[in-house]
């Protein structure tokens, strides 16, 4: 045997081999893996809402199509939490009262019928708009002034109903 080769099999070295190729390695790599993670969280919560608002809009939608056909609504639960408010224009009785109110004044509505004592139509309404004297001279009302009253939509079926039987006076909250 020869020297080199009793030194290669004496060597506590194993001959050498070919290294594979693989990617390099990156130190701190955490900080590299963070934004995919973070990206990934926010499109699922993106996601998430919008099969929530899907599924409410759904939900809902179902409700407005029975009403608008004529089917009874379903019995009334608790009421929302938003109360959808609408602009409901009221001719009260005694133009001088009407001609004290600002918008954002609160009023109360009081409807006054001959047959029987007055009742409050709408406590603690807000004055959204009290139209000028000539903006509504060619309303052709029977006296008294305008106001725009912001009420929940009850509220303003109440007031027309109310306009419609009885002469309406407002007392400031």
């Amino acid at each position: 045997m020869s020297s080199d080769a009793l030194d290669t099999f004496l060597s506590p070295c194993p001959p050498a081999r070919r290294v594979p190729a693989f990617a390099p390695l990156r130190v701190g790599a955490g900080r590299y893996r963070l934004r995919p993670v973070l990206r990934r969280r926010r499109r699922t919560a993106s996601g998430a809402l919008a099969l929530t608002a899907a599924v409410l809009a759904v939900a809902g939608g179902g409700q407005a199509a029975q009403a608008s056909r004529g089917a009874s609504p379903p019995a009334a639960g608790p009421a929302p939490a938003a109360v959808r408010m609408v602009a409901a224009p009221v001719r009260i009785a005694d133009a001088a009262t009407v001609r004290l109110l600002r918008p954002g004044d609160r009023v109360d509505v009081v409807a006054a019928e001959r047959a029987g004592p007055p009742r409050l139509v709408a406590a603690g309404a807000r004055v959204a708009r009290v139209p000028a004297p000539a903006e509504e001279a060619g309303a052709g009302g029977e006296g008294g002034a305008l106001v725009v009253l912001s009420v929940p939509r009850e509220t303003a079926r109440e007031l027309v109903g109310a306009a419609a039987t009885a002469r309406l006076a407002v007392a400031l909250c």
